[in-house]
């Protein structure tokens, strides 16, 4: 696999607040998914995939128009894993492509985008893999707004729950497995 760093870097050429933004708050990340591998060995979870994958999850942001984070593309920032996902297919990374497109909220079904009327492409983008959800999980606790700050399980569960009740239960069975 390539580099993650190498790809952020290619992606991020300037070395500007976005590009900061998204190494602070994706390192978090990273931090946060390896300490529940190393907390919960009967997982067998990939250390090395989790590492990438956090690093480039949120990857495809600097195509949308989120101008709070220093994004100013033209995509609405709830398509950022969807984008993110096809740069890694074209990258040859179709895993870390599924963990892009899969850690909105704690992932999003089809009928969820149906009934939400959500600018995603229809598709089921819920995290499947083991490795999928402790991504997505771990990129919970941390904000691209509050890089300094780690949220507390309640406001994780607070912040969900404008995406229903199933979000905010998924995240519960994880906390239950992976905290």
């Amino acid at each position: 696999m390539t580099d993650p760093l190498s790809l952020i870097r290619k992606y991020y050429p300037e070395d500007n607040e976005l590009r900061r933004i998204l190494l602070i708050h994706s390192e978090s990340v990273a931090r946060k998914a390896l300490d529940v591998a190393e907390r919960h060995p009967e997982l067998a979870l990939d250390r090395t995939f989790l590492h990438d994958a956090a690093l480039l999850h949120d990857v495809g942001i600097f195509l949308t128009d989120a101008p709070g984070i220093h994004c100013h593309g033209t995509e609405p920032y709830l398509m950022h894993g969807y984008l993110g996902a096809q740069l890694m297919r074209r990258e040859g990374l179709p895993a870390i492509a599924r963990v892009c497109e899969r850690h909105t909220g704690t992932g999003l079904t089809a009928a969820a985008i149906a009934q939400q009327g959500l600018p995603l492409p229809p598709g089921d983008y819920t995290p499947e893999t083991l490795e999928e959800q402790v991504v997505c999980y771990a990129d919970k606790f941390f904000s691209k707004t509050h890089l300094d700050r780690e949220r507390t399980v309640d406001q994780v569960c607070h912040s969900l729950e404008r995406f229903g009740p199933d979000g905010v239960e998924r995240f519960r069975r994880w906390q239950e497995r992976f905290g």
